[in-house]
């Protein structure tokens, strides 16, 4: 059963001052009686997680709400549920729970579901290509998948939960370098709420990305070791490896997200969807990965 509970209470909280940057200056703690309006979203009993996440988990903070699209912050505040999870929303390679679960092997409640006013797009390279020998830098096929919003899309994710912690942000954060993390209002594939708000990871830009999380030291190791000059670019072509991948990822998934994959995703002209690259690029799905790759690469 669904269940929406609010509730009016007066609550003691701890009042922690913190410095610029993160950095804790000092501690004053006092504790206060307010009055605060406590609103926990639908969320079907089913989809708790039971696997306790070590004892790093930390609860969620009641009193904050994420509105959809909204930019999250370095903490991914607001995102933890009362079970002490957070959801992600998987549009790519994370299609796939054999995929996902190599890199989040404690997630549970694999699912699908759909984000309005989102499409995706190959519109960035991924360090992580030219590390593993995939990159094609002679023909451009260096492209890997972001989202971005477009009014009148939308596409089928995945939805899974995993243990919230710093820790997990602060791993998830370094996968996912070069993104924009936003919180989205994902809807069952029949278009009913479904009472969660998850992350993504979403389209940004060479200017926001150095300025807030990528330093020139971070971008030397990162980027230019690879003759990298621009991230979010607009003259890149899928990476063939990781495509394949995904469209398998979407196949494994179920027929509405393969069919989403082929049609609501984009290379970086906007123009032109992945069914049409296909049919141009036959043999990108015949084209097996790198032999130590296999597993990996093959949805």
């Amino acid at each position: 059963q669904l269940y929406d509970q609010s509730v009016v209470t007066h609550l003691a909280f701890n009042q922690t001052m913190h410095g610029q940057n993160g950095l804790h200056m000092r501690s004053i703690t006092r504790t206060t009686s307010v009055c605060c309006r406590i609103v926990r979203a639908a969320v079907p009993r089913s989809l708790v997680c039971t696997k306790a996440g070590g004892s790093n988990r930390q609860m969620a903070s009641p009193v904050a709400v994420l509105e959809d699209g909204q930019e999250l912050d370095e903490h991914f505040t607001g995102l933890a549920d009362s079970e002490g999870n957070f959801t992600i929303a998987g549009f790519g390679s994370l299609l796939s729970e054999r995929s996902a679960r190599t890199t989040f092997p404690e997630l549970c409640n694999f699912r699908p579901a759909k984000l309005r006013g989102w499409r995706r797009v190959f519109a960035h390279t991924a360090d992580i290509f030219f590390v593993r020998g995939i990159a094609r830098m002679d023909t451009k096929e260096i492209s890997s998948l972001s989202v971005e919003p477009y009014p009148d899309s939308e596409i089928v994710v995945s939805l899974f939960e995993v243990p919230f912690s710093q820790q997990a942000v602060a791993a998830f954060i370094a996968r996912e370098h070069e993104f924009c993390f936003r919180a989205v209002r994902p809807v069952s594939l029949q278009g009913e709420p479904t009472g969660r708000t998850a992350v993504v990871c979403a389209r940004w830009d060479d200017e926001s990305y150095r300025a807030a999380r990528c330093p020139p030291e971070e971008w030397q190791r990162r980027w230019a070791v690879h003759g990298v000059e621009r991230v979010w670019r607009d003259d890149i072509l899928p990476c063939r490896t990781y495509l394949r991948h995904c469209v398998l990822a979407s196949q494994s998934l179920c027929p509405e997200a393969h069919t989403s994959f082929l049609d609501a995703t984009y290379l970086v002209d906007r123009t032109t969807s992945v069914r049409q690259w296909l049919r141009r690029h036959p043999a990108i799905m015949s084209e097996l990965p790198p032999p130590e790759l296999v597993g990996r690469y093959s949805g």
